[in-house]
C-alpha cells in the first residue's frame, strides 16, 4: 500500500490554459487500460526538459533531444505505457519517429514539433501501429481539465495516479503550475522508470526554461531513489504557454522569477516524492539529511550511499534499529578524509550516535519506536562544514521482489 498517499482529486488540479490533454486506451501492451496520452500545446509555448544519464537511453529520448536541439516551437506530446522502447535499435528509433509522424500530420504541424515518450518494458518492439490507430480517439478528447486521467494513463507499475497543482500571483494575475508524474520502480533519476510533465501558464522568457527545469530536476526527482537504477527512459518536461498575461519574466533571480520557481519546485518535489510513497512493495518514507558537510555534494553522496543500502532499507522494513548498517554507508559514500570521530547520528527525535560512537544514554527500545514509524526521518552530522542535502527512499520489502520478478507475467 502506498505510504500516505491517496490519489488526486480532480477538482483540486487547476486547468492550465495552452494545454489541453486526451487520453485514450491504445492497446499498447493489454487491452481495456489507459495507455494513450497526448498534450496539445498552443502555438507559442516554450517547453524544456532534462533525460535520463543511462548511456543506453531509450529511443524516444534520443528523439526528444534531437527535437529540442533543433530549436522547433514544441506542439506535442505523446506518451505510451506498457512499451519502454528501450533497447530496440534502429528500429525503436524509426517508431519513436514514426508516431512523431502520424501525430503531426493529424495536428497539421511539423514531426520535430512533436515529444514522444514511452515507459514499460524494455528490449520489446514499440507496437507503433496500435499508437497511430489510438491518436484519433486521444485527439477527440481534448480538453484542459484531463489532468487526472492523464496521471492514471501513464501508470506502469504505479498503484494509484500522482498529480499536484499550485496557484500564485505574478503581475496581479493568476499563474498555475500542474503536473503528474509516474514512476514506482527502476527509480533513481540521474538528470526511474519515472516520467514527468509539469506546466505553467506563466509568460517566461524561453531562455530561462532550461536552467528552471534542471534546477527543478536537482530539488526533487533527483533526490529520490527506490532501489538504485536509473532508468532508460527517466524524462522531465517543463512546458510553459506564456498565457497568463502579466508582463514577461526576463530574470529567475527577480521576485517574480523567484516565485515561479518556488511553485515549480514545490510541484516537483510533490510529484517526485509521491513516487516514493508510490514506491514499490514500499511500506515506510524515509527522509535522509546529511548536513555538516564540505559541501553539498558530499553531502548528496552520504546521503544516496544510506538511501540505496540494501542492508538498511530491509532494516527499516523490519523495524529493526541495526544502525550501524547507517554508519557502514556513510564510511563507504566516498568522502575520502572523513572524520568518523565527528560524526552524529538522529532518528527523527533520538539521538543515537555521537562523535562515531553509540551515545551512552541511546536505548534501542527509543530507535525501535521510530523505525515502527510509517514516516522516518534520518539525520547525519558530518561537523566538517556548513553544507547539507536531503533525499527521499523508502524501505525494501517482500513484495519489492514479487513485484519485479512477476513484472513481464
Amino acid at each position: 500500500m502506498p505510504v500516505h498517499l491517496t490519489a488526486p482529486d480532480p477538482k483540486d488540479l487547476h486547468a492550465v490554459p495552452g494545454v489541453r490533454i486526451g487520453v485514450t486506451m491504445a492497446g499498447v501492451r493489454k487491452a481495456n487500460r489507459r495507455d494513450l496520452v497526448v498534450f496539445a500545446l498552443d502555438e507559442g509555448s516554450a517547453v524544456a526538459g532534462v533525460f535520463t544519464q543511462n548511456r543506453f537511453c531509450a529511443a524516444p529520448v534520443q528523439v526528444c533531444r534531437e527535437h529540442l536541439a533543433a530549436g522547433s516551437s514544441v506542439r506535442a506530446i505523446v506518451v505510451n505505457t506498457g512499451n519502454a522502447n528501450a533497447g530496440t535499435g534502429a528500429d525503436g528509433l524509426a517508431r519513436a519517429r514514426r508516431s512523431c509522424d502520424a501525430l503531426a500530420a493529424q495536428m497539421g504541424v511539423k514531426p520535430q514539433q512533436v515529444l514522444p515518450f514511452s515507459t514499460g518494458v524494455i528490449m520489446e518492439t514499440l507496437p507503433v501501429e496500435r499508437i497511430e490507430a489510438g491518436l484519433p480517439a486521444a485527439l477527440a478528447a481534448l480538453a484542459e481539465a484531463n489532468w487526472a486521467e492523464a496521471a492514471a494513463g501513464i501508470m506502469t507499475t504505479d498503484t494509484l495516479p500522482k498529480a499536484a497543482s499550485r496557484q500564485l500571483t505574478i503581475g496581479g494575475r493568476t499563474v498555475t503550475v500542474t503536473g503528474i508524474s509516474k514512476g514506482a520502480g527502476m527509480i533513481r533519476p540521474n538528470m526511474a522508470t519515472m516520467l514527468g510533465f509539469v506546466a505553467t501558464d506563466a509568460v517566461i522568457a524561453p531562455a530561462l526554461l532550461q536552467a528552471l527545469v534542471k534546477e527543478a530536476a536537482d530539488l526533487s526527482f533527483n533526490r529520490i531513489t527506490i532501489d538504485g537504477d536509473t532508468s532508460t527512459n527517466d524524462s522531465f518536461v517543463l512546458m510553459a504557454t506564456q498565457r497568463a498575461g502579466h508582463a514577461p519574466i526576463n530574470s529567475l533571480a527577480s521576485s517574480e522569477g523567484q516565485a515561479l520557481r518556488d511553485a515549480v519546485v514545490a510541484v516537483s518535489q510533490q510529484l517526485a516524492q509521491a513516487i516514493v510513497r508510490d514506491g514499490e512493495g514500499a511500506t515506510k518514507f524515509i527522509t535522509v539529511t546529511v548536513q555538516g558537510g564540505k559541501t553539498v555534494d558530499e553531502c548528496r553522496l552520504a546521503a544516496y550511499a544510506i538511501a540505496h543500502s540494501p542492508l538498511v532499507k530491509t532494516a527499516f522494513f523490519a523495524s529493526d534499529p541495526n544502525l550501524g548498517r547507517i554508519l557502514a554507508a556513510v564510511g563507504y559514500a566516498g568522502i575520502d578524509d572523513l572524520d568518523q570521530s565527528l560524526i552524529d547520528l538522529f532518528l527523527d527525535d533520538v539521538h543515537v550516535v555521537q562523535h562515531g560512537g553509540r551515545l551512552p544514554s541511546y536505548q534501542e527500545a527509543d530507535g525501535q519506536r521510530v523505525m515502527k514509524q510509517s514516516e522516518i526521518t534520518v539525520r547525519v552530522h558530518l561537523h566538517r562544514g556548513d553544507a547539507e542535502s536531503t533525499v527521499w527512499t523508502c524501505d525494501l520489502s517482500h513484495d519489492y521482489v514479487s513485484i519485479n520478478a512477476d513484472y513481464r507475467s
